[in-house]
């Protein structure tokens, strides 16, 4: 018999046709299952998984949470070439990236106003447009 967050956890991970292993489910229940957005690094998550009892490895949050951007159920926001932090949120929205803390929120979209960027080269296509806005104290 499944709770209701397995349940929504479950079905989550269906909407892309993935199927339900032992991992994939811990790693979505600490993703989702309060039914909260969130800004997770593999390693934030990787600490929440294995707080709960699941031995996971970091190489195996790393590859879920990849297989689920793959799947359209996660946007992966890259700050640095070194930190990337996955936002549960898939709409297109944009982000806060507090460099004093190291830490990744949501921006108010109400404000944002794009007037035009540039083409892309010839033989692409732009895929999605970012907008993180760096933060740092006074």
């Amino acid at each position: 018999m499944h709770n209701s967050s397995e349940i929504n956890t479950i079905n989550w991970l269906k909407k892309s046709n993935l199927r339900p292993t032992k991992q994939r489910l811990a790693v979505a229940e600490a993703l989702i299952g309060d039914g909260n957005d969130r800004h997770v690094t593999a390693e934030s998550l990787f600490s929440s998984v294995n707080k709960y009892g699941e031995a996971i490895s970091l190489a195996t949050v790393y590859n879920t949470l990849n297989t689920f951007r793959d799947a359209g159920l996660l946007t992966e926001v890259v700050v640095d070439p070194h930190k990337s932090y996955f936002c549960t949120r898939v709409d297109d929205h944009p982000h806060f990236y507090w460099e004093d803390k190291g830490l990744l929120t949501d921006a108010p979209n109400d404000k944002l106003q794009m007037t035009g960027i540039p083409e892309a080269p010839e033989g692409a296509e732009i895929s999605k447009v970012d907008v993180v806005i760096r933060l740092r104290a006074k």
